[in-house]
């Protein structure tokens, strides 16, 4: 095996590292990719396994360097720039992402994909298989999570099995997007509801623009689920326009659909956990990419995307015939 094939050998649904870098420079040396950073009496070089990384973000006081983006590309890293923190990816450049060119890569699950697209009630279908995806992933993650039942988090209390199973039961019902969107911004506030409790954090108010630990770490941990997801459709080779939720109200959406498959369930409890225990940005961000890998955040996302495409749902119409 060639060094270009060896760099490609993890799939990316196995790889284990993102990083967010600041206030350093990326760079090549000796065949490998770096970071570097400057003290006083010397500088600090660190190695980044590209082979084993899915996402870089490059955030405050960062650069880098053409040869070190050829690297990265063989290995097939995606590459974002960011505000401080992780968030926001800029919007105020036309590149947010530096996606690695493949003429080669398969073009099967981007042909089985816009083979259902263009039928308004397949995409439906698909975006109610993404929710109903949602719901039993929290279930199970929940479930599972030592941590989380330690914190209070449990799937099993009424207020929140009342929610999920009532959100499930009208997933089926939605006539079109919209209702879903309606129904899902419901479960919402009432997960943030439900995790403010829990966090003893009192009345919580989701908006963006925040300053409190809570709405920050949500927006940090949110911008990391993106990548993942960003990630997941490029490995594909789906182009991030053909949403089945979000697609008319958010350029790229279909990141947006795809990453809500796994927030809720590790993104959203994390953030108010972190925010009663004052966690720092870096701890915050640590514990998120430590829950992505312990429940499998990235293969359950290749999962729900690669079988999305592959079953072309019927239309409604044909179901039992």
């Amino acid at each position: 095996m060639d060094q270009l094939s060896d760099l490609k050998a993890i799939l990316h649904s196995k790889r284990a590292n993102i990083y967010y870098l600041e206030k350093c420079r990326v760079m090549q040396k000796d065949g490998r990719v770096l970071y570097l950073t400057e003290a006083k009496e010397e500088n600090y070089y660190w190695n980044i396994p590209i082979a084993n990384t899915t996402v870089i973000l490059l955030g405050t006081g960062t650069s880098i360097t053409q040869a070190a983006m050829r690297m990265l590309a063989s290995a097939g890293v995606l590459v974002g720039f960011c505000g401080g923190g992780g968030s926001p990816l800029f919007s105020g450049s036309e590149i947010e992402w530096l996606t690695p060119q493949s003429e080669y890569r398969s073009t099967e699950y981007m042909q089985a994909w816009l083979g259902f697209w263009f039928d308004e009630a397949k995409r439906l279908t698909v975006a109610k298989t993404f929710q109903q995806a949602r719901v039993g992933y929290l279930q199970r993650t929940w479930e599972k999570d030592r941590d989380l039942k330690a914190e209070n988090f449990l799937a099993t209390d009424l207020e929140i099995s009342s929610a999920l199973s009532g959100y499930a039961s009208q997933i089926q019902n939605a006539a079109k997007v919209g209702d879903l969107l309606q129904r899902e911004a419901l479960l919402t506030k009432q997960l943030y509801r439900y995790a403010a409790k829990a966090a003893q954090l009192g009345d919580f108010v989701r908006e963006r623009e925040a300053s409190d630990l809570a709405n920050g770490f949500l927006n940090h941990g949110n911008y990391l689920a993106y990548g993942l997801a960003a990630t997941t459709l490029w490995v594909l080779g789906i182009p991030h326009g053909f949403a089945v939720m979000h697609g008319k109200t958010r350029r790229g959406a279909l990141v947006f659909d795809v990453a809500d498959l796994i927030k809720d369930a590790i993104v959203l409890p994390w953030a108010f956990i972190s925010a009663k225990e004052k966690a720092t940005e870096q701890e915050f961000r640590q514990q998120i990419l430590q829950k992505f890998t312990e429940h499998k955040a990235l293969d359950f996302m290749f999962e729900q995307v690669k079988q999305a495409a592959l079953e072309n749902p019927p239309h409604p119409s044909e179901e039992g015939k």
